[in-house]
């Protein structure tokens, strides 16, 4: 942490892939955050450590403080990694929303390979080149819709939410329901509970993305 005196460092992709002294490099940055997205993948973001890293590594911790100052900038490279999964980017069509579903479909499919990721976004961090190109792809795809510039901005922030809350739904443990429980004095759930009707089966991610998008992004239009 710096102070307010002193200048921040600039983000982990802006600075020299390692240190300028030392032996000569027996691994990349690349390969480092390989190793650390393997680790994620394997066994949570928990076990994630310098420690960790440099033993599936076959070398020592100390070695990469040649490439990185910190944990954090681990993280910064993982979420950046990861996102460039996302490329090749679709090309906009003839309709915008299809578009930007189909991108969406793409970051949830990531978020599946990557459960890590959900828990790590969140962080207070700069944006690395990947994560930037893939904004910068959204804002081309939404560029005929005649929307302010901020509420674009907010529309792909919500759009990267309700994906990441699907995400986290997949994978949290099942609700505990209502076996045993007495909805005598609650009416109307216990109506919907008991309700024969069928449901017809439907895309929730599609139409939720598409519901929050056309909200937005038509109704500011509008």
């Amino acid at each position: 942490m710096t102070s307010p005196d002193e200048p921040a460092r600039p983000p982990i992709w802006s600075r020299p892939a390692r240190g300028q002294r030392g032996p000569a490099p027996s691994h990349s940055r690349d390969e480092i955050v390989a190793a650390a997205i393997a680790v994620a993948d394997a066994d949570g973001i928990g076990a994630v450590s310098m420690r960790a890293v440099a033993a599936a590594l076959h070398t020592g911790a100390g070695s990469l403080y040649r490439y990185l100052s910190s944990r954090d900038d681990l993280l910064d490279l993982m979420v950046d990694q990861a996102a460039g999964e996302l490329r090749p980017y679709p090309e906009a069509g003839d309709d915008w929303l299809d578009t930007m579903l189909l991108l969406a479909r793409r970051q949830l499919d990531l978020y599946r390979r990557h459960p890590w990721l959900v828990a790590v976004l969140p962080r207070p961090t700069a944006p690395g080149p990947q994560s930037l190109a893939w904004f910068d792809h959204c804002l081309a795809v939404l560029r005929p819709v005649p929307a302010a510039t901020t509420t674009k901005f907010e529309a792909i922030a919500m759009m990267i939410g309700v994906t990441s809350l699907f995400a986290r739904q997949e994978t949290a443990a099942p609700p505990v329901g209502f076996t045993g429980i007495d909805l005598a004095a609650y009416p109307n759930l216990a109506a919907a509970i008991t309700d024969p009707s069928p449901s017809a089966p439907r895309d929730l991610f599609a139409t939720t993305v598409r519901s929050v998008l056309r909200g937005l992004l038509v109704d500011d239009a509008g």
